[in-house]
């Protein structure tokens, strides 16, 4: 019976420490995304992760669509922070994409993460901008049974 106590405490604490540091790590991205942000707009791009680590990208870019600052974040814990991408100061983020030598020297994850910024830079300039949901796989699932039941309510009408 002790050792189901212990456990319990065990998790408990756990628990308490992942809000702590996910607050922490959410502090930081605001304070990145503020120090960015008085330097001109900011993309923003991700690749989330379950498994493998998520990473997120920051680049602030000038009315010409030069990088001025640039920023990663990747890692499968609360305790990543973001680090400076020097390398990306100065290219324009139009060309950031993976036949970019500078982007293909990336990890995959990263490279994601870098065409996702770009992308959505490009879309916002263009004015045609709009934040799709990354559904997770389950709710993906709920999606394609419903799809399925309509597909077939559609055949069984002909």
């Amino acid at each position: 019976m002790d050792s189901v106590y212990i456990l319990g405490a065990v998790v408990i604490a756990a628990y308490i420490f992942q809000i702590i540091f996910g607050l922490r790590q959410i502090k930081h991205f605001n304070q990145t995304y503020s120090e960015l942000r008085k330097k001109g707009r900011v993309a923003i791009g991700r690749r989330s992760g379950r498994i493998k680590a998520g990473t997120i990208v920051m680049m602030a870019v000038d009315q010409k669509g030069q990088v001025l600052d640039a920023r990663r974040m990747q890692g499968v814990t609360v305790a990543a922070r973001f680090k400076e991408m020097p390398d990306y100061v100065g290219q324009d983020i139009h060309y950031l994409d993976s036949y970019n030598p500078l982007v293909r020297k990336e990890n995959k994850l990263l490279q994601i993460a870098i065409e996702d910024a770009r992308e959505v830079f490009v879309r916002s300039e263009a004015g045609e901008y709009r934040d799709v949901p990354k559904f997770a796989p389950v709710m993906d699932l709920g999606t394609r049974l419903k799809m399925l039941s309509a597909r077939i309510k559609f055949q069984l009408k002909k």
